[in-house]
């Protein structure tokens, strides 16, 4: 794989960074976005380390020409791009999890239907060209369960739904090609800022889940073994459970635990008609 060309947007911190990193185990060459300068360059060391080749560039996803620069740039340096992961989110902790009813939290927080759902599109838009130039490529958009169940409110379950729609859609224009679109739903993940923090630390209502966190590197082991599979064209177009396809191809997390699938409890990914 030494050769193949990923790039992960929204990957300065958190899931994108950890998805980086096991991407780069892979021996990939994986450009990352972020906003932060400092964050960035860490995640490109953190690449380095991890037998890839990073390449970090700071990016505005609301801002349609940086985005379409990125890509050309990838043409440009690269000719070739095998891989897109788009994780890139407008998300406001604090003021997500607040209590209260959507009218009563600030109206920013629509902005994740913006750098969420809408910058998954323009990145795809840009980076489809190039992908079906390559071959056999896969394009991921991370969701998760909130696009099925109520998580964090209406902003939020309108970014996740519509991605996963997004998927589907995408893939019924993309399927004379080899290249393949899905979106992928990881569980509860403990990134590199909760690690920090104890079981006591976290409030009441997750203390029991805490055991049952995922790295964020689970998400990209299982990526990369999405990107090798022979049936992974079939695939296309689905809303795809980090849990369950770590299942299908024997993959356990860092830890060695296998992690869970929480749609008995959260909900079950929509199936769409395929049309014609």
């Amino acid at each position: 794989m030494t050769d193949r060309v990923a790039f992960v947007t929204g990957a300065s911190r958190g899931l994108g960074r950890g998805i980086a990193r096991a991407l780069a185990s892979g021996g990939m060459t994986v450009y990352v976005t972020g906003r932060n300068a400092g964050d960035l360059e860490a995640a490109v060391r953190e690449i380095d380390a991890a037998g890839g080749r990073g390449i970090g560039v700071r990016c505005d996803h609301g801002n349609d020409s940086e985005v379409q620069a990125l890509f050309d740039r990838v043409r440009r340096e690269q000719g070739r791009l095998d891989l897109l992961v788009n994780n890139a989110a407008a998300v406001d902790a604090a003021e997500l999890i607040r209590p209260g009813p959507f009218w009563e939290k600030d109206l920013k927080l629509v902005d994740m239907i913006d750098i969420g759902l809408r910058s998954n599109y323009t990145a795809s838009y840009f980076a489809a060209p190039l992908m079906i130039e390559t071959g056999p490529t896969l394009i991921v958009n991370i969701s998760f369960y909130g696009a099925v169940s109520y998580h964090f409110g209406p902003a939020y379950g309108a970014a996740k739904a519509g991605t996963d729609k997004m998927v589907h859609d995408m893939a019924v224009d993309a399927r004379d090609t080899d290249l393949s679109i899905v979106s992928l739903w990881p569980g509860f993940i403990r990134t590199d800022q909760l690690k920090a923090m104890t079981e006591e630390d976290f409030p009441p209502e997750m203390r029991s889940i805490v055991p049952e966190m995922e790295t964020p590197e689970f998400s990209g082991l299982v990526i990369l073994k999405l990107l090798d599979d022979p049936e992974r064209k079939a695939l296309s177009g689905q809303t795809l459970i980090g849990a369950a396809l770590g299942r299908r191809y024997g993959i356990s997390d860092l830890d060695g635990k296998v992690p869970r699938d929480w749609s008995e409890i959260m909900g079950r990914p929509t199936v769409y008609f395929q049309g014609h």
